[in-house]
């Protein structure tokens, strides 16, 4: 079994690499190869002055994690819950030799991430989900790595907490001249972070661009599938829009099919697919690369029209059947103003005629029940009931004053 296969990736100094995929594709494992945690079977990494650190000793290994670092996905699993925040902040500064007053580098660092000097005597339990993933943050820059990877960071916390550690992560990496692998589900972080974008499927990076060309025109289905599932804010324009729905389960990497391992689920498959492997070609534009024998064309933006507001292309309509066109359709109710009685008379034959609650108050001998009971209940059921036939309807209409 091979959780990563034929991966060839470049990361710039600098940058911002964004690892994407679905879960089970080889991200976590691929970050950990980079970081040496885990030994391949095959390859090489490449660090620095192009050194390989697979060949490295043990000795020479924790030299080299001085100049990267990783910043953990669950931030309540990751800190050590009998130690204070300072001293887990302090813990690589005195693993590799700090010279200088490690309480007040701590004091620094705690300054830099957001946080209180106040915080360096108290306990993980002590803060919330966004403050020990600050704390994560500070313990991973305390060496001045020249590489950090981020292994979903924002993935454990609210959405207000993560607009904040995405800022805080960028004004690090300005201000500190980092390099970036960032592994996330969310593509809409990664649009806002990342400088380029890997998509990875079972194992093997199915596409690599520039972010802006591969959001703009993705060139593999398997990464116009992924930008079709953004949600859009906008509930009209998330109706109208065209979504590209996979069929099937991810298969095993035990048992990966033969040829193209997306091609089981691929909505454009074509016999070659299930034949033979594709590899890293290089597609339209510079640096922008995609493994698929007939890729997308370049001006197909999978999703993109819809989350810009334009609407995705009407299915064809049976000949067979005449479809009515919207301006003859009757409204639906959600769309219908809720004090509008005149539409309700086409779908709701006697609602339209029924007097209206204020006139019903006003009829002689007459009261609207307004508390607890039956009758207030048929009336709060008669209001959202979508048919005059209905026997809270019936009650309300009958029921003595």
């Amino acid at each position: 079994m091979k959780a990563v296969d034929g991966v060839d990736l470049k990361v710039r100094r600098g940058e911002t690499l964004a690892l994407v995929g679905e879960s089970g594709c080889g991200k976590s494992t691929l970050a950990r190869l980079l970081l040496r945690l885990i030994r391949p079977t095959a390859g090489h990494v490449l660090f620095g002055g192009g050194e390989d650190i697979l060949a490295y000793s043990n000795a020479q290994v924790v030299r080299a994690r001085r100049d990267m670092q990783l910043v953990f996905q669950n931030p309540y699993a990751s800190l050590n819950p009998r130690a204070t925040v300072g001293r887990i902040i302090a813990e690589p500064l005195r693993v590799h030799g700090f010279d200088g007053a490690v309480r007040t580098r701590v004091r620094e660092l705690l300054d830099m991430v957001g946080l209180r000097p106040e915080h360096y005597d108290r306990y993980p339990h002590e803060f919330s989900g966004g403050q020990r993933q600050r704390v994560g943050i500070a313990r991973a820059i305390a060496l001045n790595p020249k590489l950090i990877i981020c292994d979903e960071p924002i993935s454990a916390l609210d959405v207000s907490i993560q607009a904040q550690i995405v800022s805080l992560l960028r004004d690090l990496q300005s201000e500190l001249d980092l390099t970036c692998v960032l592994i996330s589900h969310d593509l809409s972080v990664v649009k806002h972070i990342a400088d380029r974008v890997a998509v990875m499927y079972l194992g093997r990076v199915v596409e690599i661009a520039d972010r802006a060309d591969l959001y703009d025109a993705p060139r593999h289905p398997c990464t116009a599938s992924l930008l079709s599932a953004i949600p859009v804010p906008d509930p009209v324009k998330e109706r109208e829009r065209r979504r590209i729905v996979l069929t099937g389960d991810l298969p095993s990497p035990a048992a990966p099919p033969e040829g193209c391992a997306f091609h089981p689920r691929c909505p454009q498959a074509q016999p070659p697919c299930a034949r033979s492997t594709p590899h890293l070609e290089a597609a339209e534009g510079e640096g922008h690369f995609a493994s698929c024998f007939f890729p997308l064309p370049g001006d197909a933006r999978s999703g993109d029209d819809e989350r810009d507001g334009a609407a995705a292309p009407r299915p064809p309509v049976d000949e067979g059947r005449p479809s009515p066109s919207r301006a003859d359709a009757p409204a639906p109710d959600r769309e219908r103003p809720m004090g509008d009685r005149t539409q309700a008379k086409d779908h709701h034959p006697g609602v339209a005629n029924r007097p209206s609650r204020r006139d019903r108050q006003s009829e002689p001998g007459r009261t609207v029940a307004g508390g607890d009971g039956e009758d207030a209940r048929c009336l709060a059921e008669s209001l959202r009931c979508r048919s005059s036939d209905c026997r809270h309807v019936r009650a309300w209409s009958t029921s003595p004053a």
